[in-house]
């Protein structure tokens, strides 16, 4: 059984998604920006192009960290980019990972069953960000390319390595391989 579950973040999360984010600031900082009050706009911001989890600690109802799937465009494309923050003291417990499979499984399942229906996902990490890199290689993501001065952050555009899993690739949760 997995040690954690995930759910769509609520307006009660504020206070402990802040107090998470300021105790994981150092570890988050080189990567993506440090928003402890950034929650209400991530609320304001949940429709049809973006949909958020935060990943709970079944134990102590912790916040393990938060993904983003963004960019979700249906159609013939089927396609979201995947954005992720893990949090103290659970970054390196594996809890991230066990979330991110909940994630995964949530963007491949058909909308009829309470998923997203995607058919591709994309991870964009930056080269030196080794954790990030290794959790999408552990969900079985493969690299797919380098793409140069992709995103906006810390003052300057970075670099990005990209990282693609399709539904014909995924080993859905409970099947053996």
């Amino acid at each position: 059984m997995s040690r954690v579950t995930i759910r769509a973040p609520r307006p009660a999360d504020a206070g402990p998604y802040a107090a998470a984010v300021l105790r994981s600031a150092e570890h988050i900082r080189p990567w993506n920006p440090v928003e402890p009050d950034g929650l209400p706009d991530l609320l304001q911001r949940q429709g049809p192009g973006l949909r958020s989890y935060l990943i709970v600690d079944r134990t102590d109802s912790g916040l393990v960290g938060k993904c983003n799937v963004s960019n979700i465009v249906m159609g013939r494309f089927c396609n979201a980019a995947l954005g992720y923050d893990s949090y103290l003291p659970f970054a390196g417990t594996g809890r991230m990972t066990e979330g991110m499979r909940l994630v995964v499984d949530r963007c491949f399942a058909d909308q009829v069953a309470g998923g997203l229906g995607l058919h591709r996902l994309e991870i964009n990490v930056q080269p030196e960000n080794e954790r990030s890199i290794a959790l999408a290689r552990r969900l079985g993501f493969r690299h797919e390319g380098f793409t140069p001065r992709m995103l906006f952050l810390s003052g300057a555009w970075r670099d990005h390595e990209r990282f693609a899993l399709t539904v014909e690739e995924w080993q859905p949760l409970g099947v053996s391989g």
